[in-house]
């Protein structure tokens, strides 16, 4: 006989731990499921460090989710007496020689915007005072111009999620960690998951797969969802650089496209090193095949097309590097719906690589929607129904 829960979720990074979190917090039986052991440096969900902040330049619908996530780091924090969510400071700004100030495309312009329309606290800065407060940004264009959120900064992606399944489990979560879904079906009375070493009924179902869902799920997502390999490096700093403890989090524009921005975060301390990425969305792979190395030509370029003359107080040497993979929409918004087809199950990816700092959030409102049937957040404009007619 299988075991019933009155919860699955498939999937334990960062929208699966905070779920199954919130349901064993809840008091709901829940079991989750992972092919790999979270937290892992298969999916999305690692590289020591993950952006957050309140003014979220990819749309105005996400700014309810930020501010409910970081109620929730600083409710893990107390819970847990680990250090989750760090309020840096997150720097946001354009320098490039073809910065146009009228251009309400920049993203820089756009977080400024958000900030304003929702009471965000913030300062907007010239190129002087960029100069001036942020010693690595010491060669910005005279037209640069920045955005500075005290209370934005950083989260660790993998103490999160690990904190988060530490708590479920206490709570009375069961989890089944190195098992692959082969198998989901639905009908009135409920879902039910095998795997390769068992058969699970539950009331409700979440999928929130990452990488994996496409090929988990099939029709619709896996014509509407791409894999995309990205890398993360971590820079030696220089001997006389100042910059831990003085460093914010940082998203970076110097031109036009994605290839011309990168992002990064605070020097560390004792790390010696400064963590600098980028996101690319025109190679895509999968998560069987993905090359999770960095080649040392990667490594040159990243520091010739993104560090050098731009980021002051780092050496062109790779201390480290990783790599990671965003599972992306074709408009890079969430898809948070109900399955078309499969009964009591509800579709939570992909992220889209903007996901982390919202998932805590999340993983509170896919609880209610396991509960009860609809969610405090207003979470309509991630359905299905914005790429019907037009799926790519």
């Amino acid at each position: 006989m299988s075991e019933r829960f009155e919860a699955l979720v498939i999937g334990l990074g960062a929208m699966g731990a905070a779920t199954v979190y919130q349901l064993a917090k809840a008091g709901v039986k829940v079991a989750g499921i992972d092919r790999h052991h979270p937290p892992h440096t298969f999916g999305s969900s690692h590289g020591d460090t993950r952006i957050t902040r309140l003014s979220v330049g990819e749309g105005a619908q996400y700014v309810p989710i930020v501010r409910n996530s970081h109620r929730i780091w600083r409710e893990l924090e107390a819970q847990s007496g680990e250090s989750l969510f760090e309020q840096s400071g997150l720097l946001v700004l354009t320098s490039s020689p073809d910065f146009d100030p009228a251009d309400q495309t920049d993203f820089t312009l756009r977080t400024i915007g958000l900030a304003q329309t929702y009471g965000i606290e913030h300062e907007v800065l010239d190129a002087t005072q960029i100069r001036q407060r942020f010693a690595q940004f010491a060669e910005v264009h005279d037209s640069a111009v920045g955005y500075f959120e005290p209370g934005g900064g950083f989260v660790r992606p993998e103490r999160c999620i690990d904190v988060q399944l530490k708590l479920a489990e206490q709570l009375g979560a069961t989890l089944f960690i190195g098992e692959i879904v082969t198998e989901i079906s639905s009908d009135e009375q409920g879902v039910s998951v095998t795997t390769n070493q068992r058969t699970l009924q539950a009331d409700k179902l979440v999928i929130s797969a990452g990488n994996w869902m496409g090929g988990l799920v099939g029709d619709p997502l896996d014509g509407l969802l791409k894999v995309y390999r990205q890398k993360l490096f971590w820079f030696e700093l220089e001997p006389d650089a100042d910059l831990v403890g003085s460093s914010p989090t940082f998203i970076f524009t110097h031109g036009k496209g994605d290839d011309s921005v990168n992002y990064g975060f605070p020097a560390q301390p004792g790390e010696g090193s400064l963590k600098v990425a980028t996101a690319q969305y025109h190679t895509a792979s999968s998560p069987d095949t993905l090359d999770r190395t960095v080649s040392m030509a990667e490594q040159r370029d990243m520091y010739a097309q993104q560090v050098e003359g731009r980021i002051a107080g780092v050496t062109d040497k790779v201390l480290k590097s990783a790599v990671c993979a965003y599972t992306v929409t074709p408009d890079r918004h969430f898809i948070i719906d109900e399955h078309p087809l499969l009964q009591h199950t509800l579709l939570v990816s992909a992220c889209s690589g903007h996901g982390f700092k919202h998932s805590a959030a999340l993983g509170e409102a896919f609880a209610q929607w396991c509960i009860r049937g609809t969610t405090d957040l207003d979470l309509s404009s991630f359905s299905l129904k914005r790429f019907e007619g037009n799926p790519s």
